[in-house]
């Protein structure tokens, strides 16, 4: 998509090789010796997700799901009203994107970061490493509601969670391979780690516009 929506595959950075590197040399007589990593790296996030971020979006109601904070934010649409020249999507509704992204990049509602998350971070993700259905920007049948998005959150995340449940230690170790580009040779779990964090602060991101709805003053 744009720079900001496609951190999910540009942002895979040293910043995670002091976890991914525990994975592969906490042997015997290391510091990290005994510590179960795979739990370590999934569980940042599956906390996280179980006791903040999921509760947090209970009662999202399709007027908060659409609502757009700014005039030009991005959002998804009935086909044929999307406000950007690129429209990705099947069926009935479309997602604003463009490429190169404006300067300075647009706000975007909660249906546009929902479907980011969805789509981008993790349901690409389950397609590529774990053999889930294909999830693409350009053909993603996007969700029309909020329960029909929280749902397809639900699914995607739960696709994710269960595919690095069933990586070890060695295969955290294992290059990440060529469905994430120039980062191919790089370990996976600094893929996991970098998941992480998309989706903790891609969450954040929600629960704010949550709040300025509820405080708005249309």
């Amino acid at each position: 998509m744009t720079e900001t929506t496609t951190t999910e595959t540009t942002g895979m950075t040293g910043t995670t090789t002091g976890s991914s590197t525990g994975a592969t040399t906490g042997g015997a007589g290391g510091a990290t010796a005994g510590v179960d990593w795979p739990r370590v790296v999934l569980d940042q996030l599956d906390w996280h997700w179980t006791n903040q971020l999921r509760p947090r979006l209970a009662g999202l109601t399709d007027e908060e799901y659409l609502w757009e904070p700014t005039r030009g934010a991005w959002n998804v649409h009935p086909r044929g009203e999307g406000t950007t020249e690129i429209q990705g999507g099947r069926g009935e509704l479309t997602i604003d994107f463009a490429y190169p992204e404006p300067v300075p990049a647009p706000v975007t509602t909660i249906a546009w970061r929902l479907a980011h998350v969805i789509v981008g971070v993790l349901g690409a993700r389950v397609h590529s490493h774990f053999g889930g259905l294909e999830a693409d920007y350009l053909t993603f049948g996007y969700a029309a509601t909020a329960d029909e998005a929280l749902a397809q959150l639900d699914s995607a995340y739960a696709g994710w969670v269960a595919g690095v449940r069933s990586w070890g230690v060695p295969e955290l170790a294992e290059p990440c391979g060529p469905a994430e580009g120039p980062w191919a040779e790089h370990p996976r779990a600094e893929l996991v780690t970098h998941i992480n964090r998309e989706v903790i602060h891609h969450g954040a991101e929600i629960a704010l516009l949550r709040d300025l709805f509820a405080h708005r003053n249309d």
